[in-house]
């Protein structure tokens, strides 16, 4: 086929509106119960195509849609370069448009139908895991994050990560898809059920399972100064409303991502102004430091102050794609000329370790403090719940982004890592949004981009030694999913290679063969 011919089939074009469509359940949009259907449009464009390789051609329009319209605010940072990583994760999506086509283009069958209710959702996770991977960018907007409003549903996070959220959102959609297809009774019976038993699992978990039982709170402040460009007045902003809070009762304060651009291990002056305010409010200051090092580079720290100086310090390992560093800067480095793409490479840590905090009568408070971007990584929270810490808290600098989406599916994501391990969890941004969220990942308090000061919240803390499932377990999930993927690739492959006919005269019809191409519908 031409491209002029590629170009201009509408179907093709209906894919990427549809794309589209699931963004809607994300915030800023936030129509979160639209995900249970939301992928019904694409799915059926799938199905109805012609050919194989057309289902994944229209997979990955629809992916390349989705990536586009879910990181449109990536423009900024990146510019032309969003275009080509639309292309790159939207080509995932074509395995998902391969096996819908396989398993439900008609007659839609039982044995078909119960397949795709497997192997659909699991196709689908298993490019939401491969786009995760640090290298490929990192794990933002999975599907299982519009949930972050409803704790019931957030249940199956605690078993299997977002992972599982996400699987139990595109099963229901196949469900639903199935029922629209099949003309069988008992098979769209069989899709109803279906539909009802995944829509029941997280709410009827949620009311079985035993609530982590509280053990103690920590009253913690989020300093947020709004958007302030210049460095010195940000970080006189942070003090004046860090100095506000004292005479209550705090046992922690969080200031956002580079609230100061000054090297806390040089710079005496500054230090000694933070651990005065350590002082003055008795509690422990998480600072975010973004600043030149002795060595020359530039690296962004979680700096643990009390009143005696520097406790201890932790360095981002994760750095965003473009925006702290440019991969292959020798031949993308150009991107940095067109748009705000990193200027330099920051410097990455070499591990993560849990901040040794105290509260204010000096019992421990261990704290799991990641930065910004990190707080999109399930098995980065999951280390911090398994080395013991009570809370894990999210330094967060979103202002290039702030008349977008990006901050609040930012702060999103605090749910879903608080329903994953089990831990209360609160995001500190330098302008907003900044938010505090219980163990079962119920919002507590907010403070949105149109506000400045500080956010005093309790927490109640669970048990050092409680664990969920998914503290247990770990990705177990995505990695059967992978699985379930490959044998079914494996499977495609084999029975490709069994249709030719052996030996003399014309092949019989392979039932469930590719047929001859027709005009797209």
């Amino acid at each position: 086929m031409s491209l002029r011919a590629a170009l201009t089939q509408p179907a093709r074009y209906a894919s990427l509106v549809a794309g589209a469509v699931p963004v809607l359940c994300f915030p800023a949009a936030g129509l979160g119960s639209l995900a249970w259907v939301c992928l019904v449009p694409g799915l059926l464009l799938m199905q109805r195509s012609p050919g194989a390789r057309e289902a994944a051609v229209r997979g990955w329009w629809f992916g390349a849609g989705f990536i586009l319209t879910a990181m449109y605010w990536l423009i900024p940072s990146i510019g032309p370069g969003l275009l080509p990583l639309a292309l790159l994760f939207g080509a995932l999506q074509g395995a998902v448009g391969l096996a819908v086509w396989r398993l439900l283009r008609p007659p839609v069958t039982a044995r078909r139908a119960l397949a795709a209710l497997v192997v659909v959702p699991a196709v689908w996770v298993t490019t939401e895991f491969a786009r995760s991977w640090h290298a490929l960018g990192g794990p933002w907007a999975l599907l299982g994050a519009t949930q972050w409003q409803h704790p019931a549903v957030l249940a199956l996070a605690s078993v299997g990560g977002i992972w599982l959220v996400s699987a139990a959102v595109v099963a229901a959609n196949t469900a639903v898809t199935v029922l629209l297809c099949a003309r069988r009774r008992p098979v769209r019976a069989l899709a109803a059920g279906a539909a009802a038993a995944v829509l029941l699992a997280g709410p009827l978990l949620f009311a079985l399972r035993t609530a982590p039982s509280p053990q103690g709170s920590a009253t913690v402040a989020l300093v947020q100064p709004g958007v302030v460009e210049d460095a010195g007045q940000r970080l006189d902003a942070s003090v004046r409303a860090t100095a506000a809070l004292a005479g209550q009762p705090l046992d922690l304060v969080v200031w956002g991502e580079s609230s100061t651009t000054a090297d806390l291990d040089r710079d005496p002056a500054t230090l000694a102004a933070l651990r005065g305010l350590s002082a003055a409010t008795g509690a422990q200051l998480l600072a975010g430091e973004d600043a030149r090092k002795a060595d020359g580079r530039i690296s962004k720290d979680t700096v643990l102050i009390d009143r005696d100086g520097i406790v201890d310090r932790y360095r981002k390992i994760r750095l965003v794609p473009f925006g702290e560093y440019i991969p292959l800067r020798p031949a993308l480095g150009w991107i940095a000329g067109v748009s705000r793409a990193a200027g330099e490479n920051r410097a990455p840590g070499t591990a993560f370790h849990v901040l040794p905090a105290t509260g204010r009568t000096g019992a421990p408070l261990p704290v799991g403090a990641l930065i910004c971007f990190e707080s999109a990584f399930p098995d980065m929270s999951r280390a911090a719940a398994n080395e013991g810490a009570r809370v894990l808290v999210y330094q967060s600098s979103t202002s290039t982004f702030q008349h977008t989406w990006a901050p609040g599916q930012h702060v999103s994501l605090g749910a879903l890592r608080a329903a994953e391990t089990g831990r209360p969890v609160v995001q500190a941004s330098l302008t907003g949004v900044s938010a505090a969220f219980d163990a079962q990942g119920r919002e507590l308090a907010r403070l949105g981009t149109d506000r400045t000061g500080a956010l005093t919240v309790r927490l109640p803390l669970t048990a050092p030694q409680a664990r969920t499932v998914y503290d247990r377990i770990g990705d177990v999930v995505p990695l059967t999913a992978v699985a379930v993927t490959a044998v079914g690739a494996a499977t495609l492959a084999l029975r490709s290679r069994r249709r030719p006919a052996a030996g003399a005269g014309p092949a019989a019809p392979v039932a469930g063969a590719d047929q001859p191409s027709v005009p797209a519908r």
